[in-house]
């Protein structure tokens, strides 16, 4: 593993950290900030893998982008596509006032 790529697992399993310890807070879970969370683990093993094979990328959140240029290493990982696509709104949907997430959305 590149040194690189282990930022972005690394970075990845603290955003999972995140939301495992707010999904299992018992008093006053941050709904919105696990989605976020959830979304961004996703988008940095994404591009953790990327990465590892060397395939470029730009600067983007969009998971199913980052996803349509991972199948050419990883062709299996089109059964992601349904998860990945639900988590993809996570990225922005509740970081501003509007819209909130409640127990239900993770």
């Amino acid at each position: 593993m590149t040194p690189l790529t282990k930022e972005w697992v690394d970075k990845a399993e603290g955003d999972f950290a995140s939301l495992v310890r707010e999904i299992r807070a018992r008093k006053s879970p941050i709904h919105d900030s696990a989605c976020f969370q959830a979304q961004q683990c996703a988008e940095k093993y994404l591009k953790a893998r990327l990465n590892e094979s060397s395939v470029a990328y730009s600067r983007t959140h969009d998971l199913l982008a980052l996803l349509a240029l991972t199948l050419s290493i990883e062709p299996s990982w089109t059964t992601l596509a349904p998860n990945l696509a639900a988590l993809n709104p996570y990225g922005v949907r509740f970081r501003y006032p509007g819209d909130w997430a409640d127990r239900d959305e993770p």
